[in-house]
């Protein structure tokens, strides 16, 4: 279940607590009056089953509560209640396949701005990946796909595109198109000042055999592996199963590729430099448009179901 907490002006107050009650997802409803002081109002909490939540949002919405109040969610993770799970086998649906798509924009949202958080992560994620192709170490490149934190932009491009959030795509792109560029060339600087100082031999480097080769080498399997990782990472998105996004960020050749790029112009190796960027081409792009048909079909489902629609705004 969500914990569901809105701030109302005292005007607003009773068709917000009958929106709730007449939700049949709803339970523990509580409201404060005039407890709210910035902005001032009263406010109301609730407990509401996830498969319920949207619809809920997208009603008190429609009051002005996110213009002139509040309206927050957060995960409750136990809830000893029969009213609690009366209202999970009374809300329609799975909460497992429920999408609340206000949650999903500001998760989204967040994880698609350009900030140092985000340089930092795939720079650090770009030097592992570089460190793993020198040494010819998949557990080092494992590793980076960890650490990069690319998912997050590709999945908002992905639910840009189908909500028809062009700001949010613009800001996405901004950090995927900006933030590869520079982690790589922060790579490159460093990865030529360790061969400078004698830390790095790169006289056979990206020889033949190496283990790592799969790196540079695109083929359709490139493509298939990029869509099923696009797809089951909108899913775990899309229905709080997080833990699932660490097989995501593990079986794509995104900062991978982008590691081996750098290391093959320090070397010279444009031919490698040229498969790995082609590699990184086609995992991002097959990440975005796998994400982006799973939100269609979730969104297609969830209407088919008489749920409530996303709202345009977030």
């Amino acid at each position: 279940m969500l914990h569901l907490r809105a701030i109302c002006p005292a005007e607003s107050t009773e068709r917000a607590i009958e929106i709730l009650r007449e939700q049949e997802g709803t339970a523990h409803l509580v409201v404060h009056r005039g407890a709210a002081v910035s902005p001032v109002g009263d406010l109301i909490e609730a407990d509401v089953a996830r498969e319920a939540a949207d619809e809920i949002v997208e009603a008190l919405c429609e009051l002005e509560l996110d213009h002139v109040g509040g309206i927050t969610l957060e995960a409750i993770d136990t809830a000893l209640s029969d009213s609690a799970d009366r209202a999970e086998e009374a809300a329609p649906g799975e909460g497992a396949d429920a999408v609340v798509w206000q949650e999903l924009l500001s998760r989204t949202g967040e994880e698609s701005r350009l900030n140092v958080t985000f340089l930092s992560f795939l720079t650090i994620a770009c030097l592992l990946a570089a460190v793993g192709v020198v040494t010819d170490s998949p557990v080092t490149i494992v590793g980076a796909m960890v650490v990069g934190p690319e998912f997050g932009p590709l999945a908002a491009i992905a639910v840009g595109l189908v909500l028809r959030r062009w700001d949010l795509v613009r800001r996405a792109v901004l950090a995927v198109v900006a933030g590869f560029p520079l982690a790589m060339l922060i790579t490159l600087g460093a990865t030529a000042l360790a061969e400078t100082a004698g830390l790095l031999d790169l006289s056979k480097v990206l020889g033949s055999e190496h283990q790592v080769d799969f790196i540079y080498e695109v083929g359709p399997f490139s493509l298939i592996v990029a869509v099923l990782a696009g797809a089951a990472g909108m899913l775990s998105m899309t229905s709080a199963k997080s833990a699932a996004l660490v097989g995501v960020f593990i079986s794509v050749t995104t900062v991978p590729a982008a590691g081996y790029a750098v290391v093959a112009v320090v070397v010279g190796e444009w031919g490698k430099f040229g498969g790995s960027i082609q590699q990184l081409a086609v995992n991002l792009a097959g990440i975005v448009l796998a994400a982006a048909i799973v939100l269609m079909l979730r969104r297609r489902g969830q209407r088919g179901r008489g749920v409530g629609r996303p709202l345009s705004r977030g």
